[in-house]
């Protein structure tokens, strides 16, 4: 399946690996009611992320993250080892739940299809437009866009924080970007934020990341609660999403001024 690809030209690209909400009918026969209702979707990241910088480069996939998760190693190695986690092909929810009808779970060759068809093509576009705009300009800045429940005691503990910066101890980009966007997120009272804490970048964040060669890399994992009803039906509140999107265009126009 195609990676859904808006092209810009400036050297900032937005990469969205898990608001897809796609899944092929034979794999959603075999979930059970509680992997049918997609609950770990990152719900209306493409809305929030809309319209507010121009000529950005935007990767997504429209395929669910229960089918395969794009932001996972293709071998599955875990990036939080002794910590709750999901895999390259959960089979659980966030709250540790079954996704799938008893005997129904993937399994080796099927996993390897799965990342063939789903998971390769989606990093094969992200890594072809991250060459590109890193010959336009000689860098490029990849903003890893995520969202999540602001409570899921499954992955960690209390209520998680309004924005959760990502870069693997300021090993995946400049401290100059770094700075940049805890700078930003600690622009508004009303929001909480923090630098390295339950997740500090996943496989996308550590894997592109190589300031040394001028790609820059940073993941945002933003506490739903801050747009959005965290129950289905997951209703997008705009008047709390316009006032995120104040900090999140603050952000993304602080990493283009570092150009």
């Amino acid at each position: 399946m195609k990676p859904q690809l808006t092209i810009g030209h400036s050297p900032l690209l937005l990469a969205q690996p898990h608001g897809g909400t796609e899944v092929p009918e034979a794999i959603f026969r075999r979930f059970n009611t509680t992997g049918q209702a997609l609950a770990d979707t990152d719900w209306h990241i493409t809305r929030l992320y809309a319209d507010l910088i121009d000529d950005v480069t935007i990767v997504g996939t429209p395929i669910h993250r229960y089918v395969i998760d794009a932001n996972r190693s293709p071998d599955d190695e875990s990036l939080y080892p002794g910590e709750n986690t999901t895999g390259l092909c959960p089979t659980t929810t966030f709250d540790g739940v079954p996704i799938y009808h008893e005997g129904e779970e993937p399994k080796g060759d099927e996993i390897r299809q799965r990342q063939l068809a789903f998971h390769q093509p989606y990093h094969d576009c992200l890594q072809q437009q991250l060459e590109r705009l890193h010959q336009k300009h000689g860098f490029v800045i990849l903003y890893d866009c995520h969202s999540i429940r602001s409570l899921v005691p499954y992955l960690f503990e209390d209520k998680l924080p309004d924005f959760n910066i990502g870069t693997n101890g300021c090993t995946t980009c400049s401290p100059e970007i770094e700075s940049s966007v805890v700078e930003c997120c600690s622009s508004d009272s009303r929001f909480t934020q923090v630098i390295n804490g339950r997740f500090k970048g996943g496989w996308t964040t550590r894997h592109y990341g190589k300031p040394d060669r001028g790609y820059h890399a940073i993941q945002m994992e933003l506490a739903q609660c801050n747009y959005m009803l965290e129950t289905s039906p997951w209703t997008y509140q705009q008047d709390h999403a316009e006032l995120l999107r104040v900090v999140i265009k603050k952000i993304l126009k602080a990493l283009l001024s570092l150009e």
